[in-house]
């Protein structure tokens, strides 16, 4: 059927350039012929063998046109899509002769990060912390009293003047003492005199005794007599060591090695019994009274190590060590105080300084940690960002054993010691970037991006 109608087509389609010839033909006859304007439509009423009609269109020859066009549309659709890929293909041809990512990114600003953004992966000691703080008071002070009634004769000392256990600081008016002091010694030669007749009497008695010239009951007195010589004779002697004493007190004398903190009496003023004379400190051990939380107590034992600053001091620490933990908690408060002790053989902390720091509760072997800051999460996997080759690379990390409230914990895979971690967050969008650390110290230097080298 098909082949039928192509048939049929192809002879219409001579048929039709077989009449177009024969009115081509005709054309030029027509042309020759005479023809008048006065006669132009009896002319075409009555028709003249030698004239053919003008060729009109047929309606076959309307369809075949306008199949022609249909046939034509696809080609120029085809041709379009033809030249869309040759643009495609030399843009492609073009971005592959380019230069490199890294190098057309040459003239990119490295991103600057500051030296506190930046760790360094290194061996340390993983420590728990609770911080503390509290003032700091002499371990050993004493306020130093008169222990005799006087009038103050002499101050050999002032505020921050170091004295020696045993050196005189004061001298109290000691004429009166010395009277009591010379009179007891006069009681005691009388008693010693009185003991020894007694002793005599006795002796003499006893002998007549043995010869039966006196009575027992005249020996009994006479021994009783002595027995009482030598009871007086030990009192006045004590009653002479109690006034030697008083006399001896009337000097006051530093009771330890320390430094005079106050001086409180002035010569000249009169001191009774228990009147302050001078407040002394020994500074070569200081004791650090830090309240804590009830519920941290627990973790709190008896020689942990405490670490702490103290202000005007910088960033030198001093260390100390728990000595002491008060068994109930303070008056208004639910904390109870732990008493810190710290060397200060340099005599460098003072009473009244105020500390912070923190005390170590738990302590491990030294392992190669990183910061806690640096570690990122994400679906279950931690990693971190590093500074490797002077470019951000984000590696994954495996992490060991942590203490709680710590800052650093265990790095057991994806890191090595000496790497740089990057403790701020910056985004998974600057991986790849060049970064350089700036220096604090250094001038801002301006950046001039490298050109681009032509393609």
């Amino acid at each position: 059927m098909m082949h039928n109608n192509a048939g049929r087509q192809i002879r219409a389609e001579d048929a039709q350039q077989a009449e177009d010839q024969a009115s081509t033909a005709s054309a030029p006859a027509a042309h020759e012929a005479p023809c008048d304007v006065s006669d132009n439509a009896s002319h075409f009423a009555s028709p003249d063998p030698r004239v053919t009609d003008f060729p009109r269109r047929r309606p076959h020859a309307d369809r075949n046109a306008a199949e022609q066009d249909r046939k034509s549309k696809p080609m120029w659709k085809w041709t379009a899509l033809l030249a869309i890929a040759v643009v495609v293909a030399w843009y492609a041809t073009r971005d592959a002769g380019s230069p490199p990512a890294a190098v057309a990114g040459a003239s990119v600003a490295p991103l600057e990060l500051a030296a506190m953004d930046v760790a360094v992966v290194e061996p340390r000691v993983l420590t728990r912390l609770l911080p503390l703080s509290g003032s700091i008071a002499p371990f050993v002070q004493a306020l130093v009293k008169s222990k005799v009634s006087g009038e103050v004769e002499q101050v050999t000392v002032r505020e921050g003047q170091n004295v020696e256990a045993g050196q005189i600081i004061a001298r109290i008016d000691a004429r009166n003492l010395q009277a009591q002091y010379d009179r007891e010694l006069a009681a005691v030669e009388k008693a010693r005199a009185d003991l020894e007749l007694a002793q005599l009497n006795r002796d003499k008695n006893r002998t007549l005794l043995e010869q039966k010239f006196i009575s027992r009951n005249t020996f009994e007195q006479t021994e009783s007599a002595y027995a009482a010589s030598l009871a007086s004779y030990k009192l006045a002697q004590a009653q002479a060591r109690v006034a030697q004493i008083n006399l001896e007190d009337a000097l006051v004398r530093a009771p330890f090695s320390g430094t005079i903190a106050r001086r409180m009496v002035h010569p000249g003023e009169n001191a009774s019994t228990d009147s302050p004379i001078v407040s002394i400190v020994d500074l070569r051990q200081m004791v650090l009274e830090a309240a804590l939380p009830a519920a941290d107590i627990p973790s709190v034992r008896i020689g942990q190590k405490a670490r702490f600053t103290v202000s005007g001091f910088g960033a030198r620490q001093f260390e100390g060590e728990v000595q002491r933990i008060n068994p109930v908690t303070t008056d208004g408060s639910r904390a109870i105080a732990v008493y810190i002790a710290v060397p200060n053989e340099d005599g460098a902390l003072k009473g009244g300084m105020f500390a912070q720091g923190e005390l170590v509760l738990d302590a491990t072997q030294p392992v190669l940690a990183v910061a806690q800051r640096a570690v990122r999460e994400e679906a279950g996997g931690k990693y971190v960002y590093i500074l490797r080759d002077g470019q951000i690379v984000r590696t994954s990390v495996t992490l060991g054993s942590s203490i709680d409230g710590a800052s650093y914990v265990e790095v057991r895979g994806g890191l090595s010691a000496g790497d740089r971690v990057i403790l701020v967050e910056i985004g998974d969008d600057k991986v790849g970037m060049r970064a350089v650390v700036r220096d604090p110290t250094a001038p801002a230097t301006p950046f001039t991006p490298t050109p681009a080298a032509d393609t």
